[in-house]
């Protein structure tokens, strides 16, 4: 699902978990729509609870059900194929394929000549500015999803652009490498991008990081972004950030 379909889709990965995914994903949504953008955004997988899931339905004005947004969800706080075999079911990749394709259907034309004329490149309006959704993964890249299959296949199935969200701090360097050399590798992103998220109090490397992965991992773009204080599961903190960070948000979506 690429922009030749009519439709821009962002895979939003990272480093681990925890490392600020969510807030990401919550920014470019809240930012996408303040500009008049068709966008929504779905993560597939939850477990322990569905809060990052019900950030995004509201930030999106519930224009989607929560199990729309979040079709797979484990109350273990668990990896999603431990939690899966607790619960004795077995996933598979066209399963979870499908229903991020279901979810994009709804920022497509109903009209199946609108459809037509928009992956033809006819609608130019659109085709500058297609609708967007933001899919988040779960953890990171290696984390698997089911017995045969992890974040990294799916992500390698949907062809989407991928941003890899990391944090700015000492061990980074690894984990961001590791993560974006397995991306090159295996799925082969159209676009591929680095966004690193800067800590609330920041360590000694937080000032080299970017320059060295930029170093390392050139042409791939490494961007940064600073600590973002408030309560950041409230909607109206995120349009708030959103907002202020608007340059930063719009460069990173070029």
């Amino acid at each position: 699902m690429n922009r030749a379909s009519g439709l821009r889709t962002i895979f939003i990965t990272g480093t681990d978990t925890g490392v600020g995914k969510t807030v990401l994903t919550a920014l470019l949504l809240a930012h996408l729509r303040s500009r008049g953008r068709r966008a929504l955004a779905i993560k597939p997988f939850c477990s322990g609870d569905r809060a990052d899931a019900r950030l995004f339905w509201l930030l999106e004005d519930r224009e989607l059900a929560l199990g729309e947004i979040n079709p797979f969800y484990f109350r273990p706080p668990l990896a999603p194929l431990a939690a899966a075999r607790q619960r004795g079911k077995s996933l598979k990749l066209p399963q979870v394929v499908a229903s991020v394709r279901e979810a994009a259907r709804h920022l497509l034309p109903r009209n199946r000549f609108a459809r037509r004329a928009l992956a033809n490149g006819v609608d130019t309006l659109a085709q500058a500015n297609p609708p967007c959704l933001l899919v988040e993964g779960a953890g990171g890249v290696m984390v698997p999803l089911a017995q045969d299959f992890s974040v990294l296949d799916l992500i390698a199935r949907l062809r989407s652009e991928v941003i890899v969200v990391a944090r700015n701090r000492l061990g980074t360097l690894n984990h961001t490498l590791l993560t974006v050399r397995a991306l090159q590798q295996a799925s082969k992103p159209a676009s591929l991008k680095v966004v690193l998220m800067d800590p609330l109090r920041p360590d000694l490397s937080s000032a080299s990081n970017p320059s060295i992965l930029r170093g390392l991992l050139a042409p791939v773009p490494i961007y940064r972004l600073p600590f973002l204080a408030g309560r950041l599961s409230v909607p109206a903190t995120i349009r708030h950030h959103a907002r202020r960070l608007d340059r930063a948000v719009t460069r990173l979506l070029a």
